[in-house]
């Protein structure tokens, strides 16, 4: 990615914020609230904005969407339409900024350099050219960002897929070499479990790179999986916060600086998996090899499937897929001539945290805790710092608490993976460069 040195004068600081912040006068009001703070303590912030609202709402990216016959329009078309909600949250922002008298200007995508691959709807960013964001930042302009669009090398505009705003703001942050990027959202921060879920969840305070990643990975709705993965690969200061409070929030640490407490940091979850049991075949001949589980495997990587959970058991193979890569599962193992099931109706429950490698024990709790609660486990799959199981969906969120009471991750518990009270991390916001304490 193009980097080049940040305004000479003033460090630059990536806000970015959502739908929910820019739908409404007052959470308007806030985002120039924050650029004017931010400006009065010297830094040079860049605003990255997302569509208006949700579903429903005039301009979000799902309604514009609706306006038109997905059929009669080709890939390039779909983003073209879905980029609009950007750029009128774009303009309506840096309208309402030189309102409190702040020099702004609404830039695309493009505009501001953002050069992606030709992946309509889920482009992935190539890289950035900086120049026309650093002299805006020089000369006390504020840009205000179109979110989730770049443009591809034949000139036509690409959106990032849902959530892409993340990865536009923590993308920006690398190449301007930012102080931070700062996610603005209508929570508090990057949470132990979903709150629709668990009443009881509570904000981390701390978190490292790749437990985000994993969380957003498995299901967390907070943060833009390649924006954590961002994060986690270039080590940007990411913090994650509220638009209408002066709540902390979440500050994503380097995983050298991050001092661990407990097992586990937080408990996510999905519902978008469909399970799969295949009959591995006896066939002979020049066509054996594709009835292995490596040509099952590569035939699938072929389809662009990607697999999650995957256990061999004697002449059976069971993986997991996400429910919309179901009818491209059935269409290779069908031309393969294999006999398969497909099950449906499947949730997935991740406990996230890097204390839980090496610690005897861990999923002992994990299985105990479904059990109590009365929730039958059909597979598991673990990495270093994560354990998954698949359950019944109807399950999903019974599992996620009793899960969650499990690690003791409440907002009355030890042990959410946050820092204990009096721990003193650095606010890369503050203006006097001292530490700041999180209760």
């Amino acid at each position: 990615m193009a980097s080049m040195a940040q305004s000479e004068t003033k460090p630059i600081v990536i806000l970015k914020f959502g739908g929910t912040s820019v739908a409404t006068e007052a959470g308007r009001q806030a985002i120039c609230e924050r650029v004017r703070d931010q400006r009065a303590a010297g830094k040079a912030p860049v605003v990255v904005v997302s569509a208006m609202g949700r579903r429903g709402d005039p301009y979000a990216t799902d309604t514009l969407l609706e306006l038109a016959t997905p059929d009669t329009l080709s890939t390039d078309q779909l983003d073209l339409l879905a980029s609009c909600g950007e750029v009128i949250s774009a303009l309506v922002v840096a309208s309402q900024l030189r309102g409190y008298c702040i020099d702004a200007e609404a830039l695309t995508g493009a505009a501001a350099g953002i050069l992606t691959d030709e992946t309509f709807g889920a482009a992935t960013i190539q890289s950035i050219i900086t120049a026309p964001l650093e002299a805006r930042c020089a000369h006390g302009c504020v840009p205000v960002v179109c979110g989730f669009q770049g443009i591809a090398p034949s000139g036509r505009l690409t959106t990032l897929g849902r959530g892409g705003s993340d990865t536009t703001a923590s993308a920006l942050g690398v190449a301007l070499g930012a102080e931070a990027v700062v996610i603005y959202t209508d929570v508090d921060g990057v949470m132990t479990a979903d709150p629709r879920q668990v009443p009881a969840a509570a904000v981390i305070d701390t978190i490292r790179a790749d437990e985000l990643f994993q969380m957003a990975q498995r299901g967390s709705k907070v943060v833009h999986t390649p924006a954590a993965e961002l994060a986690l690969a270039s080590g940007v200061t990411l913090l994650v916060k509220n638009t209408y409070s002066e709540h902390p929030g979440t500050r994503v640490a380097d995983i050298a600086a991050y001092r661990p407490g407990a097992l586990a940091t937080a408990v996510a979850s999905t519902s978008d998996v469909a399970r799969f049991t295949v009959k591995l075949g006896d066939c002979e001949g020049a066509d054996r090899h594709l009835h292995t589980q490596a040509g099952i495997y590569r035939r699938l990587a072929d389809a662009d499937v990607s697999l999650d959970m995957f256990t061999p058991a004697g002449e059976k193979l069971y993986f997991t897929v996400k429910h919309t890569d179901s009818v491209a599962v059935q269409e290779v193992l069908t031309s393969l001539g294999l006999a398969f099931e497909r099950q449906d109706a499947l949730a997935m429950a991740t406990v996230i945290g890097a204390g839980m490698h090496g610690v005897p024990g861990v999923m002992a709790r994990v299985a105990t805790a479904l059990e109590d609660a009365g929730i039958d486990i059909f597979q598991v799959a673990d990495s270093h710092n994560t354990i998954s199981v698949l359950i019944s969906d109807v399950h999903e969120a019974r599992a996620v608490r009793a899960l969650h009471a499990a690690f003791v991750l409440g907002d009355d518990d030890k042990g959410s993976g946050t820092l204990s009270s009096g721990d003193k991390v650095p606010d890369p916001l503050s203006s006097s460069g001292k530490e700041s304490v999180h209760a």
